[in-house]
């Protein structure tokens, strides 16, 4: 009985090093396999690469950068599927700006502004104060998205962009512009009576990129009720 106690033991033992060994020797393959697809941009070996080494050596910034992955492909229920969706104060920067771009994406603007407003508490600026303000309109937070807008016309330098791709080619407009736009937004929903002052507004985005498209069609949808509202009122 005692050989045969002896027997399994040892056999227990060669299992476990052959096991390590094993799961040594797939990591560093995966991580090879990883550098390789890094250089040849190939997307899908580079999730696939990070879900393994994942599986064999989890680590949060392993899982970060797989949910960053996704997130920048497009795949948006995938990073969230990674990392999840709740706010929690011990997330890194990446972790909270994957789930504040894909929450976004994926038409959950409460959730995604909770987001936001961590990643803009850590480290404020404009491209952030952008996001918060256009989301709190989102959700009828019009006094809160003006304080956003404030900053951001304050703080958006004349080089910085932002892009828009409501068209079937993205186009490129000064930061300040944009925010001046959501400003005009603003406030025709705080004041529907004064159009004028919205569109006043709307021209001044307009005055610094004239093929701002998103606020040409803005001007026109307030010309037009404007014009409805003064038919009438005749």
């Amino acid at each position: 009985m005692k050989k045969l106690l002896f027997v399994i033991i040892v056999c227990l033992g060669y299992s476990y090093t052959g096991y390590s060994q094993t799961s040594t020797e797939l990591q560093k393959h995966f991580e090879a396999y990883y550098t390789e697809m890094k250089k040849q941009s190939d997307i899908s070996g580079i999730i696939n690469a990070l879900t393994h080494l994942n599986v064999i050596s989890p680590s949060i910034e392993r899982r970060d950068t797989l949910a960053y992955v996704y997130a920048n492909n497009n795949q948006h229920l995938q990073a969230l599927n990674t990392i999840g969706i709740e706010k929690n104060d011990t997330d890194s920067d990446l972790a909270v700006q994957v789930k504040a771009i894909s929450l976004k994406a994926l038409n959950q603007p409460k959730r995604a502004l909770e987001q936001f407003e961590v990643l803009y508490s850590r480290q404020p600026n404009a491209y952030l104060a952008y996001e918060l303000a256009d989301l709190k309109i989102q959700v009828g937070d019009n006094a809160g998205a003006s304080v956003n807008i404030e900053y951001g016309i304050l703080n958006a330098a004349d080089e910085m962009k932002y892009a828009f791709y409501e068209r079937q080619q993205p186009y490129e407009v000064p930061l300040r512009a944009a925010f001046l736009h959501l400003k005009g937004l603003i406030q025709y929903n705080m004041n529907k009576d004064d159009i004028d002052v919205a569109i006043a507004t709307i021209d001044e985005a307009l005055k610094l990129d004239p093929n701002f498209n998103l606020a040409s069609l803005s001007k026109q949808a307030l010309e037009s009720r404007k014009a409805e509202s003064t038919e009438k009122q005749n």
